[in-house]
């Protein structure tokens, strides 16, 4: 990957409707030249796809939260993710260090459907608790790069 590359993926995250075109005006090149630099990246799997980013508060999805998730035992990471796909509210989870064995970002449109959510991760035979926090407000949100 050269500083080309990481030029198109810019583009890419900021705009992923973005043509080949408008893409080679920004980095100098042609727009086969973008295409051809956009499709080695994703047989390479440098880029994994292509998405939408949504507006939370547009599709009344008002709640947010940051949950540390506390397991019985040892569990396997793959274990963990099942467990975690059922549930939709779950919008993003990772293991981490320290006494928490996970962190889950999830989303619902009320505390009430978030509490529901909840509650069907407590139920997981491999969970043992979980420690919550509302999110409040959102400071920085930039797209990964």
């Amino acid at each position: 990957m050269d500083s080309i590359d990481e030029q198109v993926i810019g583009c890419l995250l900021r705009n992923a409707r973005a043509t080949f075109s408008e893409i080679g005006s920004e980095v100098g090149l042609s727009a086969p030249a973008v295409k051809r630099r956009v499709d080695r990246l994703v047989a390479s799997g440098a880029i994994r796809g292509f998405t939408a980013q949504i507006d939370p508060d547009v599709l009344g999805w008002q709640t947010e939260a940051y949950v540390e998730l506390y397991c019985k035992g040892t569990v396997a990471p793959e274990d963990l993710r099942r467990s975690l796909e059922r549930v939709p509210e779950v919008v993003g989870a990772a293991t981490v260090s320290g006494a928490a064995d996970a962190l889950v970002h999830m989303l619902a449109s009320d505390v009430k459907q978030l509490e529901r959510a909840l509650e069907r991760i407590r139920d997981e035979p491999n969970v043992d608790h979980t420690r919550s926090v509302i999110v409040l407000s959102r400071l920085i949100d930039r797209p990964r790069t």
